[in-house]
């Protein structure tokens, strides 16, 4: 029984790993219903671990259950969305503050590397830099509710941002560039009070544009 648990836990955080990649990269759209019985004959697995995985996503954000009606990736309003930045305008920079102690030279260096890399990028692999990016920032100091509210923020919008990129990337306007380096310059400093000035506009000026095309919220 206990290697059956085992078997069925490492299936369900297998699934759940393949199932995030696809949600993040947009094969599943917001709103999207998820069958369990597709996920299982995808995987060859039995529906235990698509559940176990499930249960997973929906902590992190990425998926709603409904009680004994299914599962959906999760969408939400603009109002929702706004008010979920509003709280990263003011909780993410807490937790980067949590953080900037301790990333030492070679993180900075790395995230240096990855602010290059993004000046150049095309839209998907910019989505993926730019999530790696800031959430690096963020996986040094432990926290109990900080990191995982944060994570959960961050997934439940990434949709809504990947749309609104696919409008913004035509725009030549280069202030994303600009702030990440900035943020990369406060941290190398250990100036903890500008990293967080720079980063709260950072989180605020991508708010207001989303305000600003409310129909990829339909």
């Amino acid at each position: 029984m206990a290697s059956l648990v085992i078997n069925h836990g490492a299936a369900g955080a297998r699934i759940a790993g393949e199932l995030r990649e696809a949600i993040l990269t947009g094969e599943y759209a917001p709103g999207a219903r998820i069958r369990q019985e597709d996920i299982a004959d995808r995987h060859g697995a039995s529906r235990v671990p698509v559940r176990e995985a499930l249960r997973m996503l929906e902590a992190e954000g990425l998926v709603t259950l409904v009680a004994n009606t299914g599962a959906w990736v999760s969408r939400v309003s603009l109002a929702e969305c706004q008010e979920m930045y509003q709280i990263r305008e003011r909780i993410e920079p807490l937790l980067l503050r949590y953080n900037l102690p301790l990333l030492d030279a070679a993180a900075v260096d790395e995230l240096e590397r990855l602010a290059v890399l993004m000046e150049s990028s095309e839209l998907d692999e910019f989505i993926a830099l730019d999530r790696a990016f800031h959430l690096s920032c963020y996986d040094r100091a432990e926290t109990t509710v900080l990191g995982a509210t944060v994570l959960q923020l961050w997934n439940r919008t990434h949709s809504y941002r990947r749309a609104y990129m696919r409008i913004a990337r035509t725009d030549p306007d280069r202030s994303v560039h600009h702030e990440h380096h900035l943020i990369v310059s406060a941290i190398r400093r250990q100036d903890v009070d500008e990293a967080e000035r720079v980063l709260a506009g950072h989180i605020r000026r991508t708010r207001l544009e989303l305000t600003r095309h409310p129909d990829i919220f339909e």
